[in-house]
C-alpha cells in the first residue's frame, strides 16, 4: 500500500429509499414564543428551536423537576405514596392563598399524603404542596433546590440552577427550554407509572376543585402534559407533551402574552411538527451498511457495521434531496478487530448540519503471512492491485 486515502462508498439503494428527505419548510422558521424548542420524544430530534440554549426564569415549569425527584425517592422506596408530610406555617405563608400564586388551600398543621401533594403540585401546580414535600424531604426548600439542581447535572441538564421548589422569580433561578425538553424526555420515560396524572384535568382536595391550568389538554389533539408557568416577567409559558399513534412530540414555549395565546401558539407548533416531520427507521443494529478495502488481510474486505438502531425525525417533504455517504480512510490495514470503529456514515439535509454516524468492522480480519503478504505486495507492483 502506498498511502491511505479517503474513500466515499454510495450505501444500499433499499436504504436510499428510506432516507432521501429533504429540509423543513421555510414558513415554520418563525413563532411569536420569545423562545421555543420542538423535539421528537424517541429521537432527540430538533424539530424546530428558537434560543433554545438562553437562560429563562422557569417559573411555575420549574415543578416539572421538583416533582421528578420525589418520583426518585419513591422508585427508591425511600418513601411510599401513603406517607404524610406536614404543612409548616413557612409553607403556608409562602404557598398560600395569600402569596398571589398557586395554591393546594392547606393549613399550618395539617398533615397531608405524599400522593395529594404530588397531585396537587401537577394538577393545580400548588406552591404550598411544593414547598410541603421540600421541607419533609430536605429540611428546607432552598437545600431541596440543590439537590434539584445537582439531580439535574446527573440528567444532562447543562444550565439549569434552581432556588427554590416553586419557581418563585431569583435571579439565580434559570432554565433553558432545551434543558425543559430534555427534562421531560426523562420524566415521561423514568416514571411512566406516575406521568399519567399530568393529563388529569381537575383534582379536589378538601372539597375545593381545581382544573389544570394545561390548556392543550382540554383539546383532542394528543397532549396528555405537562406544565403551564406564568409570570409577570416570563409571560405566558408551557412545556407541552403530545403522542398521536407510535409519534411523541416534547414543546416548550415561553414568552407568550396571553392564555390565548399560548394556547394557539403550542397547538400551531404541535400540528406542524406532526404534520411535516416523521420517524424513520433506516438502520437495524449491527446491520450491514457497507463494505471497506482490506490491505493485507485475510478477507480483501470488511463489513462495515452501525452499532445501535438508527431512526431519524426527517420532514416529509423533499425526500429526493437527501444524500447519505460512508467514508473512512482505506484500504485498511490488517489486521482489524470485530467492532473497531473504521468509518463514517454522514446523512445530509439540506439546510442542516450533517449526521455523523460510527460503523465498525462486523467481523475480524486476519493479518496475511509473510509468504501472503509478499505475494500480495508484487501483484501491488506489477499491476497495482490492492489485497
Amino acid at each position: 500500500m502506498t498511502g491511505s486515502s479517503l474513500r466515499f462508498r454510495a450505501i444500499p439503494l433499499v436504504l436510499a429509499a428510506f432516507v432521501s428527505l429533504g429540509a423543513r419548510p421555510a414558513n415554520a422558521s418563525e413563532t411569536v414564543a420569545r423562545e421555543a424548542i420542538l423535539m421528537d420524544f424517541a429521537t432527540g430530534g430538533i424539530l424546530f428551536e428558537k434560543d433554545a440554549d438562553k437562560r429563562i426564569p422557569p417559573a411555575s415549569m420549574s415543578k416539572i423537576m421538583t416533582a421528578y425527584l420525589v418520583y426518585r425517592r419513591l422508585a427508591e422506596n425511600r418513601l411510599a405514596l401513603e406517607d404524610t408530610f406536614s404543612v409548616s406555617e413557612n409553607a403556608w405563608r409562602k404557598g398560600g392563598a395569600k402569596s398571589g400564586g398557586s395554591t393546594m388551600f392547606l393549613n399550618p398543621g395539617e398533615r397531608v399524603k405524599i400522593a395529594d401533594l404530588l397531585r396537587s403540585v401537577v394538577v393545580q401546580s400548588g406552591n404550598d404542596a411544593s414547598i410541603v414535600l421540600a421541607e419533609g424531604l430536605a429540611q428546607s426548600e432552598r437545600a431541596f433546590a440543590e439537590e434539584m439542581t445537582a439531580l439535574g447535572k446527573t440528567l444532562g441538564l447543562e444550565d439549569s440552577n434552581f432556588i427554590n421548589t416553586t419557581g418563585w422569580p431569583d435571579p439565580d433561578h434559570h432554565m433553558t427550554v432545551r434543558d425543559l425538553a430534555l427534562l421531560s424526555v426523562r420524566l415521561i420515560r423514568d416514571f411512566p407509572e406516575h406521568y399519567k396524572v399530568y393529563a388529569e384535568r381537575s383534582f379536589t382536595y378538601n372539597g375545593i376543585a381545581q382544573g389544570n391550568r394545561n390548556p392543550l389538554l382540554y383539546k383532542d389533539i394528543g397532549v396528555d402534559g405537562i406544565k403551564t408557568g406564568h409570570t409577570q416577567e416570563t409571560g405566558f409559558s408551557l412545556t407541552a407533551s403530545a403522542k398521536r399513534g407510535e409519534r411523541r412530540l416534547i414543546l416548550v414555549v415561553t414568552g407568550l402574552k396571553s392564555m390565548n395565546e399560548r394556547s394557539r401558539e403550542a397547538e400551531r407548533l404541535l400540528e406542524w411538527g406532526f404534520r411535516e416531520f416523521n420517524n424513520y427507521a433506516l438502520l437495524k443494529a449491527g446491520e450491514t451498511v457497507a463494505e471497506a478495502e482490506v490491505w493485507l488481510g485475510e478477507a480483501a474486505k470488511v463489513p462495515l457495521t452501525i452499532g445501535a438502531d438508527l431512526t431519524l425525525t426527517l420532514p416529509r417533504a423533499q425526500r429526493r434531496d437527501m444524500k447519505v455517504k460512508v467514508g473512512y480512510q482505506g484500504p485498511i490495514p490488517a489486521p482489524i478487530a470485530k467492532g473497531q470503529r473504521l468509518a463514517v456514515l454522514t446523512v445530509a439535509v439540506p439546510g442542516r448540519a450533517p449526521m455523523e454516524f460510527p460503523l465498525t468492522a462486523g467481523e475480524s480480519v486476519d493479518r496475511l503471512g509473510l509468504a501472503g503478504r509478499l505475494k500480495t505486495a508484487l501483484k501491488h507492483i506489477l499491476w497495482g492491485e490492492a489485497g
